[in-house]
């Protein structure tokens, strides 16, 4: 067990340790949130040197062992432990080799053994955010995970105000505050997620579609649109029309269909004015998107693909495919698939196809991914990367 002050110092080194300043150039960003502008490593190098050694073409690289500065265990809080998100958190804590998870809390369940965590025994706890403040200050947390619904944290996050823990929020309640690392490891550049304590992790449908587009920004002829449809555990536990199996059956239910949040998190953080068209099915877990993009010249599939597969070579979590991906291949698994890639006529107009499971990559591996970054492990350390294929 770590104490207060071996704690205090391993923070305090991960902080300052320089591993960041030797890769930064392997990562330029071309605005204050870091984004890799599209197409820069595509137009640095020759289609000889993309073929003599592809990894090149990505400008934001994984740092995977690179950044494995860290071999010391890391302890835990996460707030908000009942619903699928912290589930699914919670299984990949437990196959963590050095994060060591003390303190879940649920109001709902304080009290309450926590089940499918083998490492220790814990008991859910009702933590008011002064007792997170106190648990904070004796050194027993080291990384608070917020998996709260959004609009909840604030009073958390103000209570722990400038503490060197590292936070990671699930919630959309930071993903427009520039005092916080949007965090999309293979959007954002890399040694900035690294060297953040405070990381917003972004959306589900946000991260597919994020994904699934910048790679062709430089291309954009046009606003695109996008029409998304979930799994009902996207709804969560709370009862709403969007998890009532009983009006899902046979359905497909449109919702929020202008001014969507993540409508306004797509177009933040790309600088573009996409229209997102959110629906919610019958499945549990799951997004499909389906993208119309207008483009600025005239271009074929195959150059599309290509691109693409430059753009995220080397890439674990992101899959680029022929075909349009399908939801039931993307369920339970860690990453993004992105296909389709289908040019009409006049060679102005494209349509990507992406799939992401939102409770994995849309959410707890995405959060883990973080975690590792800001913790000084393996961008990959935990992740099932097994389960990509």
């Amino acid at each position: 067990m770590l104490s207060a002050t071996s704690g205090a110092v391993r923070i305090g080194a991960r902080r300052l340790a320089p591993r960041a300043t030797s890769i930064v150039a392997a990562a330029p960003s071309s605005s204050s949130r870091g984004v890799v502008p599209a197409g820069q490593a595509r137009r640095a190098l020759s289609s000889t040197a993309r073929l003599a050694y592809a990894l090149n073409t990505n400008p934001n690289p994984p740092l995977g062992k690179k950044n494995a500065s860290n071999e010391a265990p890391t302890r835990i809080g996460l707030i908000g432990a009942r619903g699928y998100t912290g589930q699914a958190l919670i299984d990949l804590l437990n196959n963590h080799p050095n994060m060591d998870l003390r303190h879940v809390s649920s109001r709902e369940l304080s009290g309450q053994d926590l089940k499918g965590y083998t490492k220790r025994k814990v008991v859910y706890e009702n933590l008011s955010p002064e007792d997170v403040v106190r648990l904070d200050k004796n050194g027993q947390v080291d990384c608070w995970i917020m998996a709260l619904p959004n609009g909840v944290c604030k009073p958390y996050i103000e209570a722990l105000g400038q503490t060197p823990s590292v936070i990671v929020d699930i919630s959309a309640d930071y993903r427009f505050d520039n005092a916080w690392a949007y965090g999309l490891p293979e959007l954002l550049a890399r040694p900035k997620i690294a060297q953040s304590t405070r990381i917003s992790t972004p959306g589900c449908y946000s991260t597919a579609a994020l994904l699934a587009l910048n790679p062709i920004l430089e291309h954009l002829g046009d606003s695109p649109s996008i029409f998304g449809v979930s799994g009902y555990s996207g709804a969560g536990t709370k009862p709403s029309p969007k998890n009532d199996l009983a009006l899902l059956h046979d359905n497909l239910l449109p919702y929020s269909l202008i001014g969507h949040m993540h409508e306004r998190e797509i177009n933040h953080q790309l600088g573009i004015s996409a229209a997102f068209i959110p629906h919610c099915a019958s499945w549990f877990r799951g997004i499909h998107l389906t993208i119309n993009v207008p483009l600025n010249k005239t271009m074929t599939s195959r150059d599309i693909r290509q691109i693409f597969q430059d753009r995220y070579a080397g890439e674990k979590l992101v899959k680029v495919v022929g075909e349009a991906p399908l939801v039931r291949a993307i369920q339970n698994k860690h990453g993004v698939e992105i296909g389709g890639f289908a040019v009409d006529s006049t060679g102005q107009r494209v349509v990507v196809c992406a799939t992401i499971d939102n409770l994995n990559k849309g959410a707890a591996t995405q959060c883990l991914q973080n975690m590792n970054l800001a913790l000084g492990y393996d961008e990959y350390q935990g992740v099932p990367l097994e389960k990509l294929s």
